[in-house]
């Protein structure tokens, strides 16, 4: 890699994201126009169609969240329902394994952090050059030769 990118800089499955947004707003214009038209419904049932289209909505958005902030400091690791901060000295190694269905953070207290921002669904060749931006990044800042840490 020939130069790191300027620091903060955000990962994430952009075309994912994109599908996933896109579904949400549909299913909840789709169920809440059915609310709407239906002239059966009584407006209890009605709100109930618009509450469900919400809440499948926020399903949907849930799914879109992933993403890997990294700055000065360390990383951001944001994933479906929980946020991890990590020091550039935690991170031992970045994998991205043919397979994988995302980056895994091996981490210097013996453990493995899943990074779901870097994922290699519909972007393949995204994910793997993200994987080796935060690769570089974890490289020139956490002070790990990556060749004594495989073992």
């Amino acid at each position: 890699m020939s130069e790191l990118p300027a620091l903060p800089v955000t990962f994430r499955p952009g075309r994912t994201r994109a599908v996933l947004l896109t579904a949400a707003t549909s299913i909840f214009v789709v169920v809440s126009a059915v609310a709407l038209l239906l002239e059966r419904l009584s407006p209890g049932e009605r709100i109930s169609f618009v509450l469900t289209a919400a809440l499948l909505s926020g399903v949907v958005l849930m799914l879109a969240r992933p993403k890997v902030v990294a700055d000065e400091n360390g990383i951001t690791v944001v994933n479906f329902a929980s946020t991890r901060r990590l020091g550039w000295p935690e991170i031992v190694q970045v994998n991205l394994r043919v397979g994988d269905p995302w980056v895994f953070l091996d981490l210097s207290d013996g453990t493995s952090q899943p990074a779901i921002g870097i994922q290699p669904g519909i972007a393949k060749e995204q994910a793997i050059a993200d994987a080796r931006t935060l690769r570089a990044l974890v490289e020139a800042r956490s002070g790990h030769d990556p060749e004594t840490s495989r073992s």
